[in-house]
C-alpha cells in the first residue's frame, strides 16, 4: 500500500514538473532557437525598470492636410489621429527589440504552438483588462478578429490576416487560431493582432457600425486614453493609473509619461521653425539634407534641444526604382542593369545627403541572410533545377553595385550602360538613344512635384546616354491610382521592413498578383524560381536553412535587376530636449520614435524606487 502511494506521490510530481515546464517554455516563442528571456524575466535589458512616472512627452507630425477625422485606426474611410495603435491599443503578443524574432506575451501570458506549426492557442492574461473596467476574454479576441478580415477594415489588414483560416474560442481565457498553411511566422501574424472591445461605438442612442465610427472613444487596453483632441493643431493622450499592465515584465518601465501630445504640422519648413521654437520636444529626421543645415539657432547653442545619432540593427527594407516590366522595353535584363548604371550614389550622397548614407546592395542588407561572393554547395543545390530560367550571373559572384568610388568614374558606368543598351537594340545616335525602328526610349515618371534634389541628377545622367525623362505630373490620388492600376514606366518604391523576412517579400514578387490591380507586386515580376525559393525561405526549419535560401533568393532577385537599390540609414538621427532621459541600454532592432514613446521618461520627475 506504502509503495502504491510512493508511486502516486512520483507520478503526480513528475506531472507537475512538466507542466510546469510547458508554461515556462510558453510565455514567450523564438522563431528558431531559444526566447533570451526566462519566464522569471522581471523587465527588458534595454528598459530601465526604475524610470520614474510623470511629466509629457510632445512630438510633432506633418500631414498633407494637417488634420484627422476619426479615432479608429483600422477602418478604411478617413485620417486617423496619430498615436492611437501604439498607445491607445493592444496586441496578443509583442516582439523583444534586441533578438532577431521572439515573440513574447502582452494580452496573452501563454503561447502553445502545434508541432507542425499549424494553430496556435494564446491563453489571455487574467489581469488583462480595456479602458472601461472589463476584463478581455478570448470572445473579445474573436470579435476583433472577425472585424480586422472583414470590409470594415483597410484592405491592408485583411490581406496580413488572410493566412488565418479560423479560430476557435475553447474558454473564457483561450483562443485557438488555425492557419491555412503550416508555418513558423504565422503565429507572429496571430500575435499581431489588436484586440478592442464589442462595446466600443455601442451606447444608450444607439449602435455605430465599425466602419464609421469616428471620435468615438475607443475601447481598449492600452496604457494611454485620449484626453483631449483639436483636428487641425493636436492630439493629447494621458496615461492609464489603473493600467492593468504596468507592472508585468513586457511593460515594466515603459510608458513613463503622463502625456503623450502630438502636434500637428501643415509642412516640413513649419516642423522645423517650430523645433527651433522649442514648441514639441522629439524629433527623429531621415533627410539628410534637413539635419545638417537645417537645426540651428539659440537653443541647439546652449545644449536645450540636443542631437544624437543612436546606432540600430535594423535590416534595411529594399527600396529604389522600379521598371514596369509589363512594358516591353523593360522585359530585358540588360535595359534595367544599363540604368542601374546611370545612378551616381555616391555624388547624391555626397553632395545632397552629407554622405550619411550606405547604399542598399541586397535585399537582406546588413544582415547575415545577405549573399556574399561566390554561391556556396548549398545554395547550388536550391539553384541548379532552374539554371536554365536563370541568368548565368547568378552562379557567378555576388552582383556588386555600380560605384564612382575612385578608380571607378561615372563616364566609364556610362559607357557599360550604353554598351548593355547597344546589346538589347537600343543604339546612342545625336544624342537620342532609338530601337531600329528609330523610336526615341522614353521613361515617364510620374510625380506630385518636377524637381526633386536628388532625382534631378539621376535624370541628367540618363539624359547623357539619350534617355529622354518626361515627368507627368499628378495629385496624390491620381498618383495612387495609377500605380494601383500599374500605369507608369519608372516609379520609387519601398519594401516592407521585416526583421525575419518572407511574407512581405511574398506580396511584392509572386506571379498570381503581377496582374493584379492593387497588388504590391508593383514590377510585375513573374518567376517560378522567385515563388519555389519564397515558398522554401517562409518554410525554412533552421536558422542556417534559413540563411542559405535568402542567399540563394538574393542572388536571383539582384541579378535579375528588379530593382535599381537605393539607400539606408544605419543610424537614428534625434533631437530632444535635454529633459528627456533614455535608457543607457539601446535595443537592436527598433524605429526611434516608437522607442522613445516607450522607455523615454521625464527628467524632471521623482524616480521610481519600487
Amino acid at each position: 500500500m506504502k509503495k502504491n502511494i510512493t508511486q502516486k506521490i512520483v507520478l503526480l510530481l513528475a506531472a507537475f514538473i512538466l507542466q510546469t515546464q510547458a508554461a515556462w517554455a510558453a510565455h514567450a516563442i523564438a522563431f528558431f532557437g531559444e526566447p533570451k528571456y526566462p519566464a522569471d524575466f522581471t523587465h527588458f535589458d534595454y528598459i530601465n525598470p526604475h524610470a520614474p512616472k510623470g511629466g509629457s512627452m510632445v512630438l510633432s507630425l506633418v500631414t498633407l492636410n494637417s488634420s484627422f477625422d476619426k479615432f479608429n485606426p483600422y477602418s478604411l474611410r478617413g485620417v486617423p489621429a496619430p498615436g492611437l495603435a501604439e498607445l491607445v491599443f493592444e496586441t496578443l503578443t509583442i516582439n523583444g527589440l534586441d533578438e532577431p524574432n521572439t515573440q513574447y506575451g502582452l494580452l496573452a501570458d501563454d503561447i502553445e504552438v502545434a508541432p507542425d506549426f499549424g494553430s496556435t492557442i494564446f491563453r489571455i492574461n487574467a489581469l488583462a483588462r480595456f479602458s472601461n473596467g472589463d476584463p478581455v476574454t478570448a470572445y473579445d479576441v474573436e470579435y476583433s478578429f472577425k472585424v480586422m478580415t472583414s470590409k470594415a477594415v483597410s484592405p491592408r489588414y485583411s490581406a496580413y490576416f488572410s493566412e488565418i483560416e479560423s479560430v476557435d474560442v475553447l474558454d473564457e481565457r483561450r483562443i485557438r487560431f488555425v492557419f491555412k498553411r503550416k508555418g513558423r511566422d504565422l503565429s507572429f501574424i496571430a500575435g499581431s493582432l489588436p484586440v478592442f472591445s464589442p462595446k466600443w461605438g455601442k451606447s444608450n442612442q444607439g449602435d455605430v457600425a465599425f466602419a464609421d465610427l469616428r471620435f468615438e472613444s475607443p475601447i481598449a487596453s492600452g496604457p494611454y486614453t485620449i484626453e483631449q483632441a483639436r483636428s487641425g493643431r493636436d492630439i493629447i493622450y494621458r496615461r492609464n493609473p489603473e493600467y492593468w499592465g504596468k507592472d508585468i515584465p513586457v511593460q515594466r518601465g515603459t510608458f513613463n509619461f503622463d502625456q503623450i501630445i502630438y502636434k500637428l504640422y501643415k509642412d516640413r519648413d513649419t516642423q522645423v521653425a517650430a523645433l527651433r521654437a522649442g514648441e514639441y520636444d522629439f524629433l527623429s529626421e531621415n533627410q539628410m539634407r534637413y539635419w545638417c543645415c537645417q537645426y540651428i539657432g539659440k537653443r541647439f547653442d546652449s545644449g536645450e534641444i540636443q542631437k544624437r545619432r543612436f546606432l540600430h540593427a535594423n535590416p534595411p527594407a529594399m527600396n529604389g526604382w522600379v521598371l514596369n516590366l509589363r512594358k516591353p522595353r523593360f522585359q530585358d535584363i540588360r535595359v534595367r542593369k544599363a540604368l542601374n548604371y546611370a545612378l551616381d550614389f555616391e555624388w547624391i550622397n555626397d553632395k545632397i545627403f552629407d554622405s550619411e548614407f550606405s547604399r542598399v546592395d541586397s535585399y537582406f542588407s546588413n544582415t547575415t541572410l545577405a549573399a556574399k561572393g561566390l554561391p556556396s554547395e548549398e545554395e547550388l543545390a536550391l539553384l541548379e533545377p532552374w539554371r536554365d530560367q536563370l541568368p548565368e550571373a547568378v552562379f557567378g559572384p555576388m552582383f556588386e553595385q555600380p560605384t564612382t568610388v575612385p578608380p571607378h568614374r561615372l563616364r566609364d558606368n556610362l559607357d557599360i550602360a550604353l554598351q548593355l543598351l547597344a546589346e538589347a537594340g537600343w543604339h546612342y545616335r545625336d544624342g537620342v538613344l532609338r530601337n531600329q525602328n528609330g523610336e526615341p526610349f522614353i521613361i515617364e515618371v510620374a510625380g506630385t512635384r518636377r524637381q526633386s534634389p536628388f532625382t534631378d541628377p539621376i535624370y541628367r545622367n540618363l539624359a547623357k546616354i539619350g534617355i529622354q525623362v518626361r515627368t507627368n505630373l499628378a495629385d496624390a490620388a491620381t498618383l495612387r491610382t495609377r500605380l494601383r492600376d500599374f500605369d507608369f514606366d519608372y516609379t520609387s518604391v519601398s519594401l516592407r521592413e521585416a526583421r525575419m523576412p518572407g511574407d512581405e517579400l511574398w506580396r511584392a514578387f509572386n506571379s498570381a498578383s503581377a496582374d493584379r490591380p492593387g497588388s504590391e507586386n508593383i514590377a510585375g515580376v513573374k518567376s517560378p524560381v522567385v515563388d519555389a525559393l519564397i515558398k522554401q525561405l517562409l518554410n525554412a526549419t533552421s536558422q542556417q536553412e534559413l540563411e542559405t535560401v535568402a542567399s540563394a533568393l538574393d542572388r536571383v532577385l539582384i541579378h535579375n535587376h528588379y530593382f535599381i537599390p537605393w539607400r539606408y540609414l544605419k543610424n537614428h538621427y534625434v533631437m530632444f530636449n535635454q529633459r528627456l532621459q533614455y535608457p543607457q541600454t539601446l535595443p537592436l532592432y527598433y524605429a526611434a520614435t516608437d522607442w522613445a514613446v516607450r522607455t523615454w521618461w521625464d527628467g524632471h520627475s521623482t524616480p521610481n524606487t519600487d
